[in-house]
């Protein structure tokens, strides 16, 4: 009976969501479309005629059912590698600044995106991270393999990946405080919070 129902709630979900799509002159595509669980014992979870994936991919941040992120690192560290690899066969056509660019383009810019998701990882997929960010460096400063990376990365301004994945949280919430310091001056006067018009358009709705 519990399965039943949960067929039938699934089976509503999807109806719904389908009915949304199409309401905004949009088109499920149901071979791209994935569905997976949260929870610590999904094979008691789910029946039989339902399977779901093992993550799910979403504006290209890849998500795991154990929320571990070990799928998204794994295809962010085998992107930014072979882009390394790519800049790496033309390095010494292309002058320091242009190779600068090509690195922060396609290697720090596929590092950092999606990043605040990362907060909480395991250590070993963070230093995962950070051995692209440390190849990344050596391919910019053109350091021998066995060279330390950290004056590299002090003397690039870079910040390493713990901390990369930090910044933007703690942006957010300086930013935040920040906004309800300043509500009586000129600036805050013309900055509202979010919050206080999802409240308002309730009111009204």
């Amino acid at each position: 009976m519990a399965t039943q129902s949960f067929t039938e709630r699934m089976g509503t979900c999807i109806s719904d969501i389908t009915g949304w799509i199409s309401s905004n002159r949009l088109q499920l595509n149901t071979a791209k479309t994935k569905a997976f669980w949260c929870a610590s014992s999904p094979a008691a979870q789910y029946p039989d005629n339902i399977k779901p994936g093992k993550y799910v991919r979403d504006l290209e941040m890849y998500i795991d059912s154990d929320i571990s992120m070990k799928t998204h690192v794994s295809q962010t560290v085998s992107s930014c590698s072979a882009s390394l690899r790519h800049i790496r066969s033309i390095c010494r056509s292309v002058s320091k600044p242009v190779l600068m660019s090509l690195v922060s383009a396609m290697v720090l810019a596929r590092l950092d995106y999606g990043s605040v998701t990362l907060n909480g990882i395991t250590t070993r997929l963070m230093n995962c991270l950070q051995m692209v960010l440390n190849a990344a460096a050596s391919l910019v400063c053109n350091s021998h393999k066995y060279d330390r990376t950290s004056p590299l990365l002090r003397d690039l301004h870079w910040l390493c990946v713990p901390e990369r994945v930090v910044m933007p949280l703690c942006s957010t919430a300086a930013a935040r405080q920040h906004l309800n310091s300043c509500r009586d001056n000129y600036i805050g006067s013309s900055m509202t919070n979010r919050d206080d018009h999802c409240g308002q358009r309730r009111l009204r709705d």
